[in-house]
């Protein structure tokens, strides 16, 4: 009983989505597609990426702790004056010494400066750096990782509205693919009805043997396109699942025509996400020009040290501490031309870019046009197939009418009903 009541409440979870309509399932393709929740997270990488270029304007502060122990004379030596402890005497100032100086021995290498005993040495400071001046590149580093996560957006947009055509274009073929099988099961059913006709008259001595044959071919034919006509209704199903990130068994069906859409060029150039795209790439390569330019600048930066050092860590603190601060400036003269051939780059990429933006303008205007057409070429394909029907059906009943009459052959009735 327990496991029984543990499957009932669990089947909604493996249960699939039934009767969906398109309005349901785009808001569940919004919250549910794994390639724009990935997308969405793209975003978001490319604003933290944002915050980080514009951080470097904020400078750096460090916390570094030291601490170390040698016997090295040199060492010894300035881990006390760090520690502001040094006397006389680690310059081997003693009575032996003084004696041997007054005597006029200069050759006196004295122990306790060379042979020192072993230091503990523990350092605490805090650095701080700050650019004061960088010819403008990080505040050009600041506009392009902006433009960077702006352009992740429209990614994610591009993305959600091919996604929206994908799903919408699932509910289409699988209304089309419907109303194939409904009008394959018609044939079938048609055929069916012919067989027995065919049987009848066969057993009156009317119609023969291959006339049979013939009809049961021709219903093998359209059994075999009724079973790939569901097997491809299976797999849009599939698509759509995957689409939306759930299992759907059933929905509504989409009975009436796409409407066409009206077109002002304008328009579209100026919301064409590939054309804003290029438009801001356009930007990010003068931006890339001005990085390349500041190359050419010096850079001034400012800095500051606070700290202190003894042999035990952080004692007396305040009074053994000391501070450094200065002001650095930096400016390449000479690097082989390598800034002269990165700025030269820089500039023929930005002529590629106004290219690239000028394509992008008449490709899409081209499509636009081209997508008219095929519209208009598939809306006349239709009313003209429509009429086609309508023939085509009277004709057919016209001619099973005749072939029992004996005026046409079974191979008639079947290119017509096909």
């Amino acid at each position: 009983m327990k496991k029984y009541l543990i499957f009932l409440l669990s089947w909604p979870l493996f249960a699939g989505l039934n009767n969906l309509d398109i309005s349901q399932a785009i808001s569940m393709l919004e919250n549910n597609n794994l390639e724009l929740k990935i997308s969405h997270f793209n975003e978001q990488m490319k604003a933290y990426e944002a915050v980080s270029a514009k951080g470097n304007h904020y400078g750096k502060l460090d916390v570094t702790v030291t601490g170390m122990r040698s016997n090295d004379a040199g060492n010894v030596f300035g881990f006390k004056l760090q520690s502001r402890e040094a006397s006389f005497a680690d310059f081997g100032f003693n009575n032996e010494a003084v004696g041997e100086f007054m005597s006029g021995n200069f050759e006196y290498q004295p122990d306790g400066l060379n042979y020192p005993e072993a230091r503990h040495h523990y350092q605490t400071k805090i650095s701080y750096m700050l650019p004061l001046y960088t010819g403008g590149k990080l505040s050009e580093y600041g506009r392009i990782t902006d433009a960077l996560h702006r352009m992740s957006q429209w990614d994610t947009q591009k993305l959600l509205n091919e996604k929206i055509f994908q799903t919408k274009k699932a509910f289409y073929d699988i209304s089309l693919v419907d109303n194939y099988i409904l009008n394959l099961s018609k044939i079938i059913k048609n055929i069916d009805h012919l067989e027995s006709i065919v049987k009848s008259m066969g057993e009156e001595g009317y119609a023969q043997y291959i006339d049979l044959l013939e009809v049961q071919a021709r219903k093998a034919e359209a059994e075999s396109m009724y079973n790939q006509a569901k097997l491809n209704k299976d797999l849009a199903y599939q698509f759509l699942s995957f689409l939306l990130n759930e299992e759907v068994n059933t929905i509504k069906k989409v009975n009436d025509m796409a409407p066409m859409p009206s077109v002002d060029t304008s328009e579209v150039e100026s919301n064409n996400i590939d054309i804003r795209k290029a438009l801001l790439g356009l930007e990010v390569s003068e931006m890339a020009m001005k990085v390349e330019e500041a190359n050419y600048l010096p850079t001034v930066s400012a800095f500051g040290e606070y700290g202190s050092a003894d042999n035990t860590l952080w004692n007396e603190f305040e009074e053994k501490e000391a501070y450094t601060v200065g002001v650095q400036l930096k400016w390449n003269v000479f690097n082989g031309g390598m800034d002269a051939a990165n700025l030269e780059k820089a500039k023929v990429n930005h002529l590629k870019v106004q290219d690239q933006v000028s394509l992008a303008k008449s490709g899409i205007t081209l499509k636009v046009k081209r997508l008219e057409t095929e519209i208009l070429s598939k809306n006349a394909d239709v009313k003209s197939y429509n009429k086609q029907l309508r023939f085509a059906k009277k004709v057919y009943e016209n001619y099973r009418s005749r072939y029992k009459e004996g005026i046409v052959s079974i191979s008639d009735v079947l290119i017509k009903q096909s």
